[in-house]
């Protein structure tokens, strides 16, 4: 494998890089920049027109994507060979929303067939909790549902349907449990009636270490209330490939839905792991949703590089990310619906691309996946939009906004448009000493004051972002938006060389808190460990009340 600082593309882009003028100037040079620098694919719409970028660094950047094989690498991932090359697996969240008709084997296994038949027992199981088939252990219908998981089985679903609350049935509550802290399930308890509830548990294993505790305390005060053991499977259902743990738990075989190996949890919600989402949305909806996702697969798979969103949204990150030392990235959403999306990103992203060691297992000696972060906006506008403007640090932003709202009230969104569109315009040209001299020309103040004023009004601009727009958040838009990001991520970590599918950083943290738990609960004073370990186990005993 051909180092990817050895790639002619990466030497030129290095050169090019100090030579790139200020957007001030790009958008002078080229006054068709936003329509040659724009592009619509799947219901959104992306202005990229805000970088620093001229046409020679859009063509050395997709030099840089061809010598990578970026379009070889795309076709292995839908083919489902195993790019997953630490885990020996394929990488098939594509399946997921792929049509009833479409074939993609595993081992010689047809596993669209799988993933329709597992879509089918979702409506069915759907249709009969929020029909009020489904009655609970007293015979009520169910009004609350709580979804107990961690990672990508928490967030997904959880993220999902509060962007996607103006299409919820209005027949169930939901209520999304992760942190193993026994105060978040002791919070979401309060005022459920355990005859009106549901769970729904999500772990892969049955085992999962937060999930389980936070099942096993459900179970205990599902118990309290009234109900028998026999009474667990009128009230719970899982998401897991342990077929034998969860039943041994108590709940009916029937109600097992199947998770696959070809998924990592980061990229499952398009599976049974969405129940939530559905039971929330409808099936209809949820297939809505698989469908924009489907759309923007098609996209990527299929639109030549130049028009490629996801490869010009994953090539401008790295580029600053590699050639401009920005260390992090943000993320703004201007709809108060999307605002958990921020945090979606940061899992999909950092537990994807952050890693320093390359497929082939040697060090890697460039940076990698940067911070992710970000709002909802304008409440940013208020607090870290000031380091945007004027901070020492690069960082990059994307502007998420629909054009329409959901609640179209007085001038609420036109407002809310103007505040998008102002600041990625602010961060694009900035305001020089002399525009900031002119706007204090006839204040109070001396020539000295004006001066020092002055100054401190100058933001250097040249602060890159990207716009996406969608016509109204709808499940198709939102589908197709997160798969966006799903491939922007692909495309970066491909470039880069690296397992975007694993996540031993994650495994690490796991093994050596499970060993801390043992630790923990024992009455001997622990000795085995660092000195700060030892320290802090022992004085957690020794407190403990």
């Amino acid at each position: 494998m051909t180092t990817l600082t050895q790639l002619a593309s990466w030497q030129a882009l290095e050169k090019h890089s100090t030579t790139v003028p200020h957007m001030r100037e790009l958008f002078k040079q080229q006054p068709q920049r936003f329509s040659q620098m724009s592009t619509k694919a799947c219901g959104l719409f992306l202005d990229y027109s805000k970088n620093r970028a001229s046409t020679e660094t859009l063509s050395l950047l997709f030099d840089l994507a061809k010598e990578s094989k970026i379009e070889e690498k795309v076709r292995a991932m839908f083919a489902g060979d195993v790019i997953n090359n630490t885990e020996q697996r394929a990488v098939l969240h594509t399946a997921l929303r792929a049509p009833k008709d479409k074939v993609i084997k595993v081992d010689g296994v047809n596993i669209v067939t799988e993933v329709h038949q597992t879509l089918d027992k979702m409506e069915k199981f759907v249709y009969s909790v929020t029909s009020g088939e489904w009655k609970g252990f007293t015979g009520k219908t169910i009004t609350d549902v709580v979804s107990i998981g961690i990672g990508g089985s928490f967030l997904g679903p959880k993220i999902v349907s509060q962007a996607l609350r103006p299409y919820w049935s209005g027949q169930l509550n939901c209520h999304f449990v992760a942190n193993v802290d026994g105060t978040a399930i002791t919070e979401k308890l309060k005022g459920l009636n355990a005859e009106t509830t549901l769970f729904v548990m999500s772990s892969k294993s049955f085992g999962t270490q937060e999930t389980l505790t936070n099942t096993l305390s459900a179970k205990e005060w599902f118990l309290t209330q009234g109900a028998m053991q026999s009474d667990v499977a009128k009230h719970f259902v899982a998401v897991s490939s342990n077929v034998t743990k969860a039943t041994d738990f108590g709940i009916d075989a029937s109600n097992i839905f199947p998770m696959w190996d070809w998924v990592g949890g980061r990229y499952s919600l398009w599976s049974a792991i969405g129940l939530p989402i559905a039971l929330l949305v409808g099936m209809d909806n949820f297939r809505a949703l698989l469908a924009g996702a489907h759309d923007m697969d098609n996209h990527f798979a299929n639109t030549p590089l130049e028009q490629n969103m996801p490869v010009i949204m994953g090539l401008f990150s790295l580029w600053y990310g590699n050639f401009f030392n920005a260390q992090s990235h943000v993320v703004l959403t201007y709809d108060h619906y999307l605002r958990g999306l921020p945090a979606y990103f940061q899992q999909l992203d950092m537990e994807s691309n952050g890693k320093s060691v390359t497929l082939n297992g040697s060090d890697v000696k460039y940076t990698t996946g940067p911070v992710i972060w970000g709002g909802e906006g304008t409440n940013g506008q208020h607090a870290y939009h000031q380091l945007l403007h004027q901070g020492t640090a690069l960082i990059p932003a994307d502007f998420i906004m629909p054009l329409n709202s959901h609640n179209p009230l007085g001038e609420h969104h036109v407002q809310l448009a103007s505040n998008c569109f102002g600041q990625t315009q602010a961060l694009m040209q900035g305001r020089t000493f002399d525009e900031a001299l002119a706007e204090v020309r006839n204040a109070s103040l001396s020539d000295n004051e004006k001066q020092l004023i002055a100054q401190h009004k100058v933001m250097p601009g040249n602060k890159p972002s990207n716009t996406l727009l969608m016509d109204k958040l709808t499940p198709t838009t939102l589908g197709a938006l997160i798969a966006l990001y799903e491939h922007r991520t692909f495309v970066q970590g491909a470039i880069w060389q690296i397992n975007s599918f694993d996540q031993w950083g994650v495994e690490l943290g796991k093994l050596l808190g499970d060993k801390v738990l043992k630790r923990l609960t024992d009455s001997t004073e622990t000795e085995d460990l660092d000195t700060s370990s030892n320290g802090l186990i022992n004085l957690f005993k020794q407190q403990k009340i």
